[in-house]
């Protein structure tokens, strides 16, 4: 969408911040362990893996933050961008949609190219599918080694976001028709055990790479609470950007200027202060995000025996306290809300054992 603005002696046309809704739906996506852990595992948030460029990106990067560390080594196509993690999002959606209606969870995830391409607000011309195949390629190609915790599990090796894809049915033209995707078993420990958030579908409008890591931040940590505020130069390591610390404050008063101009940065109003603290304030949307506009949560009703069957699922835990953080985390009504819950509790379970 674009305004017009009329001076006194001129008239200029601005752009809208936002990408236009190619493809308007009624989907919610969850973002993987390193936008949102936000019940464990919160350290991962310090350290960036996507690269912010929107040209191939080569160095190797590695980021310490106390005992934590990650290094990320790219492949000869260059590391994964912000742009990439469109896919590990539409595969996340798919296995939470999966756990939600209280069926079992693959690490491995088949999908129609023309759908992930409109759930992420992606062109479905010759141009969207070139683009997909190479934001898979650099996906299996970059390699991460850490020792940052997923789903009560340290691994410390090298393993790609994704461990592999296959593309099983393609056009003559070379559209890929059916592809299939096994996530990472780093990234998939961090699904199975809940570490995830619900994203605004805004968030696949956002222009600019560093849109969408700010953003990212933003539901993180500000997440339900009021205000959040950051120093400019922590939010500059947290993002990862590479660019000095005066172009890194132009870029974000930038993106304050549109943002109070617009509103278009998706939950969380952004400003920049003079003591170079960066604030983010909540809008509010926050309640009915994490819940569909067709659903309403509150009727989801678990049976005495379900109740019955949570308590040995989570021995000593108290099952109300549980019920209400699997409220919180669920994005959808479960197909069957019993066995979903029973699944919730013995994953929390296997998580933190016995409560102390």
């Amino acid at each position: 969408m674009s305004f017009v603005i009329r001076g006194m002696n001129e008239t200029t046309t601005t752009r809208s911040p936002l990408l236009p809704d190619r493809h308007p739906t009624h989907d919610f996506f969850v973002c993987d362990i390193f936008n949102a852990a936000p019940k464990s595992d919160m350290a991962s948030m310090e350290h960036p893996i996507f690269s912010l460029s929107t040209k191939p990106d080569r160095s190797i990067r590695r980021y310490d933050h106390g005992d934590l560390f990650v290094e990320i080594r790219p492949s000869a196509d260059g590391l994964a961008t912000v742009h990439d993690r469109d896919i590990l999002i539409y595969c996340i959606s798919q296995v939470m949609a999966a756990k939600n209606a209280g069926r079992s969870a693959s690490q491995i995830i088949r999908f129609r190219g023309h759908e992930l391409l409109r759930a992420t607000n992606r062109m479905t011309n010759g141009r969207g599918y070139d683009g997909l195949k190479a934001a898979l390629e650099r996906l299996a190609g970059t390699r991460i080694t850490t020792n940052v915790v997923t789903g009560g599990k340290e691994i410390i090796r090298g393993f790609g976001l994704i461990d592999q894809y296959e593309i099983v049915r393609e056009t003559r033209g070379g559209r890929m028709q059916e592809v299939e995707v096994k996530l990472s078993d780093w990234v998939f420990n961090a699904v199975e055990h809940h570490e995830v958030l619900t994203l605004s579908r805004d968030y696949f409008r956002l222009r600019k790479p560093i849109e969408r890591r700010i953003y990212e931040l933003g539901r993180k940590h500000c997440n339900r609470k009021a205000e959040w505020k950051i120093s400019l130069a922590l939010l500059q390591k947290k993002c990862g950007a590479v660019s000095s610390s005066r172009e890194f404050r132009r870029l974000v008063n930038n993106i304050v200027q549109e943002d109070r101009t617009y509103s278009h940065m998706p939950d969380y109003a952004v400003d920049l202060n003079d003591d170079d603290m960066v604030i983010f304030t909540s809008r509010g949307t926050i309640a009915s995000l994490t819940t569909s506009s067709d659903v309403d949560l509150s009727h989801v009703r678990i049976s005495g025996d379900g109740y019955d069957q949570a308590r040995l699922a989570a021995p000593g835990w108290d099952i109300h306290r549980v019920e209400q953080e699997w409220r919180e985390w669920m994005t959808e009504s479960p197909t069957n809300s019993d066995a979903a819950f029973i699944g919730f509790c013995r994953k929390w379970f296997e998580k933190r054992g016995r409560p102390a």
